[in-house]
């Protein structure tokens, strides 16, 4: 696994600030994650293998860098849920990426328990070495086990459901349904442990707090909706123009935000007093709608984008 990029997601906890604004302001880290956190510490010595869920929209700002350190040693499966709502052309490039740094990515939709059977092939891999470890101490063999880990809202419970042949963990749409731990037997030769989703105590730059409040990683709670939706048209503006356009019938892309929020509401009518577009109230909308992929399979991250920042970082 490379040292450089276990680095660079260490960085990501290392800042104090943010380059856009927002981060005193968001409440992401409540008490039940500290006890999460500590927990998770003690447990990783009774695991033989890491099963990490991310987010195939924003597969590198939903990885939780506190683990970077924990992880080495272990077989490392990077499971990339949701990718039927990313690009599928990044999520080529993210995989073949992972597999260069050291780690065994799948890709798959979970809910529709698409990519189920790389998955299970994954699993019985990387377990493998350990029942061949246990046969040559002439040990009973057993199946491996597994902690499986994330960020609230990956979508770690619909995978433990998908592998599980009864449903045994929670699943919701929102963070922290999972706030316990449980052990979890598959039919995929592993047995896991479920583990409540897990944030890190501070984000070092904008983009990842951006991303992990338009993919619902944080609660909407915790952080101004307006502005974040405002970045998440900008966003679409720059980067996929002709999805915003087509999705609320735009004859001609505003250039500002709050531009942006007035031509979506007057096309979903959202009225006020004398005929005033409610612009606002369009924040919520354009999220919900990116997070259901109503505006298309759409990725907030950029496979070389991302590592080339990482290696412009390690020149410096």
């Amino acid at each position: 696994m490379s040292e450089k990029y276990d680095e660079l997601l260490q960085e990501m906890q290392s800042g104090d600030t943010v380059t856009r604004g927002y981060h005193q302001q968001i409440h992401w880290y409540p008490g039940h994650m500290v006890k999460a956190r500590r927990g998770m510490e003690e447990d990783l010595a009774l695991v033989d293998m890491l099963v990490e869920v991310v987010d195939a929209r924003a597969p590198f700002s939903s990885r939780n860098p506190d683990l970077a350190q924990y992880a080495k040693r272990k077989p490392h499966l990077l499971l990339l849920n949701k990718a039927d709502l990313a690009d599928p052309q990044q999520t080529k490039l993210w995989i073949a990426r992972y597999k260069k740094e050291g780690y065994i990515p799948v890709a798959v939709n979970a809910a529709r328990k698409e990519g189920l059977k790389d998955l299970q092939a994954a699993l019985l891999k990387a377990g493998k070495p350990f029942r061949e470890k246990l046969v040559r101490k002439g040990l009973q063999p057993r199946d491996p086990r597994a902690m499986i880990i994330g960020v609230p809202n990956c979508g770690k419970s619909t995978v433990i459901n998908a592998l599980s042949p009864k449903s045994s963990a929670k699943t919701g749409n929102k963070p922290g349904v999972t706030r316990g731990r449980q052990w979890v037997k598959t039919g995929a030769g592993v047995e896991l442990l479920d583990t409540p989703g897990l944030l890190w105590p501070r984000f070092a730059n904008y983009h990842t707090a951006f991303c992990l409040a338009v993919i619902g990683c944080i609660s909407d709670a915790a952080f101004p909706m307006y502005q974040v939706a405002g970045d998440l048209a900008l966003w679409l503006k720059d980067n996929a123009p002709q999805a915003l356009m087509e999705r609320y019938k735009l004859k001609e892309l505003p250039e500002t935000a709050d531009e942006i929020f007035t031509a979506i509401g007057r096309s979903r009518g959202l009225l006020g007093p004398g005929g005033t577009v409610r612009y606002e109230d369009a924040a919520p909308i354009l999220l919900q709608e990116y997070r259901a992929g109503k505006l298309g399979r759409l990725s907030l991250e950029k496979a070389d984008e991302v590592f080339a920042e990482a290696a412009d970082e390690q020149k410096q």
